[in-house]
């Protein structure tokens, strides 16, 4: 009787716990999914945006304008970083995500609603150029800390997994951009699409941040934090040596470096490549994208067991090597301007960004101590993002415009993947069994 009475409250707490993870899982992910959403949707207006806060005659120009704009969103991640770092070090993880899902949900909202350069002049790009700085510090702060989260409230055995709802729904968020504006396009004309129709998912943000805001608010903090602030006070945790941090932080540098520059290569470039380079209608090119982002996500979870149950380095190491590979033969078939080629090459790119991304949310828990994990994870991460990944878009663009090689973006893809593969192929251990409520 009394083994069968342990036994049923073993299960019972089993089942507790795995509620209580479901429930973590889906507020992280809504608030998740709420702030990829608005940063996307800018990627995909980029081209409408350029021509109403940055007109030009010269062809090309006022895209590269918009797409630097875009890049600023990343140079400001390492400024979140710095201050919303220490936050989640010393006030919990959840304080981060509350932060972070109001800010950016507001500063979209305010993107929708300003009036452009013909209405107010140079005031415009000045408030643009503004509102993006703010968002991309509240992304500096939410990639991290929303991996960190789940990451550390998941069962060890389930760390990437977990880790895949990260990725799983920033993947559908852009999905959902992606079909957002492929609808927009369909249904509007240009005239109307220009005057309006933009700011529609903009303004509409609003809703989905204050229901983020309410469901995060309701988060208790990780096991791994909360253990951490009961043991504050004893000499049990210290700071790690320099070599610790240094080690940790050029490791996330790299792995950052390859999933941010092939994911925004992947979300953000593919597509106003097809439409400016290949020559696609808008809403074709969009279509097209939104299938290759299906399957994107659905690789999401199917990663994340895998690493689980092999290991993170293999898996890393192999989309590294993919990526370097595979760059040139993936553009070229884009540049054919086939629908089915495009897709086949959209998608092998998708399935090497999706490996990457599960790989970097797991990775930025794994390699970095508790007591550091916040700021740490977060300074790594973006600063890779800033320097390497946010111009890669506009790189990429300016390569092809100023030789007029629709092919060049593929060596700087296939450049900053072969660098980040000798890096971690030197710095980078297996993490699947590492104790990460460590110090």
């Amino acid at each position: 009787m009394d083994t069968t009475q342990e036994s049923s409250g073993r299960s019972k707490i089993h089942s507790s716990a795995e509620v209580d993870m479901r429930k973590r899982a889906v507020a992280v992910g809504i608030g998740n999914f709420m702030e990829w959403f608005d940063f996307a949707i800018y990627g995909y207006f980029a081209a409408i945006i350029g021509t109403l806060f940055f007109p030009s005659s010269a062809p090309g120009v006022s895209l590269l304008s918009s797409l630097a704009v875009f890049a600023v969103g990343f140079i400001s991640r390492p400024f979140g970083a710095l201050i919303l770092g220490p936050i989640g070090d010393r006030l919990g993880r959840r304080a981060v995500l509350i932060i972070t899902v109001f800010g950016m949900g507001i500063c979209t909202t305010l993107i929708g609603l300003l009036p452009t350069y013909d209405a107010i002049g140079i005031l415009a790009p000045a408030l643009l150029i503004a509102l993006r700085f703010v968002q991309g510090m509240m992304v500096g702060g939410e990639w991290s800390s929303a991996g960190i989260y789940i990451v550390e409230s998941a069962p060890a055995h389930r760390r990437a997994t977990a880790a895949s709802v990260i990725t799983g729904t920033a993947g559908c968020a852009f999905l959902f951009g992606t079909f957002t504006a492929a609808v927009l396009s369909n249904v509007l004309n240009d005239a109307q699409l220009s005057a309006w129709g933009w700011r529609l998912p903009f303004v509409a943000s609003i809703v989905m941040t204050a229901l983020a805001v309410y469901i995060r608010r309701k988060l208790g903090d990780t096991p791994v934090y909360e253990k951490m602030v009961r043991e504050r006070g004893t000499n049990r945790v210290q700071a790690p040596g320099a070599a610790v941090k240094r080690q940790a932080f050029i490791t996330t540098f790299a792995f950052s470096a390859l999933f941010g520059v092939s994911l925004y290569f992947f979300i953000t470039y593919a597509n106003n490549h097809l439409v400016t380079t290949v020559g696609l209608p808008k809403s074709t090119a969009l279509w097209l994208c939104s299938v290759s982002l299906v399957l994107y996500c659905v690789a999401h979870p199917l990663i994340g067991r895998l690493s689980d149950a092999w290991g993170r380095r293999r898996l890393l190491l192999g989309a590294a090597a993919g990526l370097t590979v595979l760059a040139y033969p993936i553009f070229l078939l884009l540049n054919t301007g086939n629908l089915v080629a495009i897709v086949f090459g959209l998608t092998l790119l998708g399935v090497l960004v999706a490996v990457t991304a599960v790989m970097d949310v797991v990775l930025l828990v794994e390699v970095f101590p508790a007591s550091i994990r916040s700021t740490g994870a977060a300074l790594g991460h973006n600063l890779a993002l800033a320097i390497l990944a946010g111009p890669g878009p506009f790189i990429a663009a300016a390569l092809v415009r100023e030789f007029g090689n629709p092919d060049l973006p593929a060596g700087y893809l296939a450049a900053v993947s072969l660098i980040c593969l000798l890096v971690l192929w030197r710095t980078l251990p297996e993490t699947k069994d590492k104790d990460i409520t460590q110090y």
